[in-house]
């Protein structure tokens, strides 16, 4: 038990420093909370000369005045209602908003490993479900808590005052409502929990299917995919309904105890008021602070829960925000130069997992300018090799060097400056075609957006398109032909103009047409640049300055393609079984790989 709370305590000290920046409104809504608190309290004041003053002893002028005061006290109450309620609703928000960017922003600058590891749609769960819960418990549970807090202490003097001994009476019930109350609030957070994560889980596969949806129909698993979220939802269904149960008996628990403390006030008072040791009034003002005492207090036991849910809800938020990331710049990071760059590869291994490398020993030099195809079987460690030129992973052994400088001696982001990328799955977004072409420079004029279309062979057909650049393509770029796609891509990489440039299969996916016209826009990429080619139809690397083989993560061969063809090695069995067309060939080339 000692152990939660060491462990929830900071994150919640973390919560509240969101409120930064919201002090004055927080002082204002406390100022509308002591009127509303006061005047809540003197209404159970006023009740005493209401019953001795006026309904006994008959006295006319009070009977003017405090019908004017009661006015007074509702209008300023309501005043004050109002205030505390925009206000503290204000600093909710705000919170939620400040929340929200400090966990998008985390999420943005973690590395590509934690994405390999995280589904897009639990990260989704986080920014909406989750820190919607914790606005539920910022807006609920601790403003409501606030508020009632002051109607509570007001109320309490005013019982006192009347009379400390039925006070005592009527408070002598509460402690013993604690504890099924904590326990209670125990069940809806470890139920809230559970029901969070199962949402979470819902909206991954939510996710996955709805981006999936076409290989859903083509394989006609409708029925199979409805069956699954089905159970997906009843889980989400049982935590809730747990949940609800756990909330539900608060209010019972509180009433009976309310009941309790009643039911003595009443048998108290009752014969004080018999034996003349208290008036009518003095008990009638003591009841009705009592019962204007209950509600707050059976609202701050029901805010409990919301409490449990948030803090639930936060600690799966912080979980994100506490993440470290293993990509960091340097201390003091050194410059690097523009123009074409020299890339060495000494002695690099990497491994995902710590355990099984899938890259070991690898030894390669890549002058400026020069075109380097990699080549090799799926799993060979071709994109793994790559991806650690952007830092996107750190190499586990050895050095990836920039100009003789150790990547990781340079700012992460201007060594990415550096780098641009063409993938075989095209990356577009849900906006025009200016704005896609312009993603890696927001301030490219309209002349360099035009010149990149060109380059990429784009503009003809962007120009077709009734809006032009300004055309919205959809999500991922679903409007347009996976040819189109790409060249939006390779344009979207010649305006970024970077000397060092990754093409991951970047026809693979084409038609014969497309990719002519795909090829054609890549030679002009490539100009100048320092190249890694990653492809398997090999007739697409035959222009390269060298090509590399690799096998389980080693280099097996390199040289020319003329040259690795007359050796007759690796690159040559995969150069069989691409174009050889007779079966004895065929049969010959299987047979070498199944050695």
């Amino acid at each position: 038990m000692m152990n939660m709370k060491i462990k929830i305590q900071p994150r919640q000290k973390k919560l509240i420093a969101y409120i930064k920046g919201s002090w004055f409104q927080l002082f204002l809504s406390m100022i509308c909370m002591v009127v509303v608190a006061a005047t809540t309290s003197a209404t159970a004041f006023i009740v005493k000369p209401v019953i001795d003053d006026i309904f006994i002893s008959k006295n006319a002028f009070l009977l003017k005045l405090i019908p004017f005061i009661v006015i007074v006290l509702y209008f300023f109450r309501g005043l004050a209602m109002y205030g505390q309620e925009f206000l503290l609703q204000y600093v909710g928000e705000n919170i939620i908003k400040k929340l929200r960017d400090a966990l998008y922003d985390k999420i943005t600058d973690l590395p590509l490993a934690f994405f390999h590891k995280e589904r897009t749609g639990v990260l989704m769960s986080r920014i909406t479900n989750d820190v919607t819960i914790i606005k539920n418990m910022v807006s609920k549970a601790v403003t409501g808590a606030l508020r009632d807090c002051f109607t509570v202490i007001g109320l309490t003097g005013v019982i006192f005052y009347r009379d400390w001994k039925l006070a005592i009476l009527a408070f002598v019930v509460m402690p013993l409502a604690y504890f099924p109350v904590v326990e209670l609030g125990r069940r809806v957070r470890r139920f809230s929990t559970s029901s969070q994560e199962s949402m979470a889980d819902m909206n991954a596969f939510l996710h996955e299917t709805f981006a999936g949806n076409k290989i859903v129909k083509a394989f006609g698993m409708e029925s199979y995919e409805k069956k699954s979220f089905s159970k997906k939802n009843h889980m989400v269904f049982r935590f809730e309904v747990k949940s609800i149960r756990a909330k539900a008996l608060t209010s019972p628990v509180m009433e009976v105890f309310g009941g309790v403390g009643i039911s003595l006030v009443l048998w108290y008072g009752g014969f004080a008021v018999i034996k003349g040791a208290q008036t009518p009034g003095d008990f009638l003002s003591f009841m009705t602070a009592v019962m204007l005492l209950y509600p707050p207090i059976k609202k701050m036991t029901k805010l409990n829960n919301v409490l449990q849910q948030g803090f639930a809800a936060s600690d799966r938020v912080f979980d994100i925000l506490e993440t470290r990331s293993d990509i960091l710049d340097p201390e003091s990071p050194k410059q690097i130069k523009t123009g074409s760059h020299r890339i060495c590869f000494e002695n690099v291994s990497f491994s995902y997992d710590s355990r099984e490398m899938v890259l070991k020993n690898i030894d390669l030099d890549v002058k400026p300018g020069e075109i380097l195809a990699l080549v090799g079987m799926s799993g060979g460690g071709k994109t793994s090799l790559v991806n650690l030129i952007p830092r996107f992973f750190d190499v586990t052994q050895g050095f990836v060097k920039i100009n003789g400088t150790d990547i990781r001696d340079i700012a992460v982001s201007d060594l990415r400056k550096q780098v641009a990328i063409v993938t075989q799955e095209p990356i577009l977004f849900n906006d025009t075609i200016r704005k896609n072409i312009s993603y890696g420079k927001p301030d490219a004029t309209d002349q360099e957006i035009i010149e990149a279309a060109k380059a990429a062979y784009i503009y003809k057909f962007v120009k077709s398109l009734p809006n032009g650049f300004d055309t919205v393509i959809g999500e991922l770029g679903s409007r347009l032909s996976g040819g189109e796609k790409q060249r939006m891509c390779i344009a979207r990489a010649l305006l970024k103009n970077a000397p060092i440039l990754i093409l991951d299969e970047a026809t693979a996916s084409l038609d014969t047409e497309s990719e002519r016209l795909v090829q054609k826009a890549l030679e002009n990429l490539m100009k100048g640049r320092t190249s890694f080619v990653i492809a398997h139809r090999l007739s697409t690397i035959s222009y390269a300055n060298r090509i590399v083989v690799l096998v389980d993560g080693q280099i097996v061969e390199e040289g020319k393609h003329e040259v690795l063809l007359q050796r007759k090695g690796e690159y040559y069995n995969l150069h069989q079984m691409q174009f050889s067309d007779n079966n004895d060939a065929d049969g010959d080339v299987s047979v070498k790989v199944t050695v």
